[in-house]
């Protein structure tokens, strides 16, 4: 429960940090109008600062706000899922190319070891959210030796933006017996050589082999989005 007695930007935060959280996994369903009132009860907010963070969602396009009917969750489109990936590849290519040019060896070292001790539990996994987590570390960890944190900044938002898609996409990569590791230690021998266009080259590869599978990976979204809810007794 929240404290009105305490509203100001740090509440409006806190809710803003709970709102993205949930529209990122699809809490609200794609296109649903947002019922405030539920929302301001399940929250324990009130109307004032749940509005204001529904109107920051706005501004990061996690939700949409219609004039005179309220506020949206934002569409699973295919061709906006393909508009993010190209963001994705855009930030992540100039990202490794930048590491490349500036990483320390002892800090590829490091995140090379980090693939060591994850490979077999990746291989193994079978929670989607674990797989999502331990592939989403290893980009953002690889981005992050760039040392740009505005490129930092903007891939995290793009990873808000496709992680539910991302892990029906990687659910399905692992029913096929295959994970992206032997990708991930491609990319960072290249990393390694100091050649910032090879580096590039290599990330636009890995992210486009798995960009040509989005639409498959948007439908097996959905099927998670409607699919009948099963309780166990």
């Amino acid at each position: 429960m929240i404290d009105e007695s305490t509203l100001n930007d740090d509440t409006v935060s806190l809710l803003y940090a709970q709102l993205r959280n949930m529209a990122a996994a699809f809490i609200f369903k794609p296109g649903e109008r947002i019922n405030e009132s539920a929302l301001s009860r399940d929250l324990g907010a009130s109307r004032t600062p749940l509005r204001e963070a529904l109107n920051r969602l706005v501004s990061d396009e996690f939700v949409e706000f219609h004039p005179g009917q309220g506020f949206f969750c934002r569409d699973l489109s295919q061709s906006r899922v393909e508009h993010l990936y190209q963001a994705r590849m855009a930030i992540e290519c100039e990202a490794v190319r930048q590491a490349a040019l500036h990483a320390k060896a002892e800090d590829l070292d490091a995140l090379n070891a980090a693939l060591d001790q994850t490979s077999d539990e990746y291989a193994s996994c079978t929670d989607p959210i674990r797989l999502m987590e331990l592939d989403e570390a290893f980009h953002m960890r690889l981005a992050s030796l760039s040392g740009n944190c505005e490129l930092l900044r903007m891939l995290a938002t793009i990873y808000d933006k496709i992680r539910f898609v991302r892990t029906a996409d990687l659910r399905r990569l692992q029913a096929a017996g295959r994970t992206t590791t032997a990708r991930h230690r491609m990319v960072l021998n290249v990393v390694r050589t100091g050649d910032g266009a090879a580096a590039s080259e290599a990330m636009r590869n890995h992210i486009e082999d798995r960009a040509r599978h989005a639409s498959e990976a948007v439908r097996l979204a959905f099927a998670d989005l409607y699919a009948p809810k099963v309780e166990l007794t």
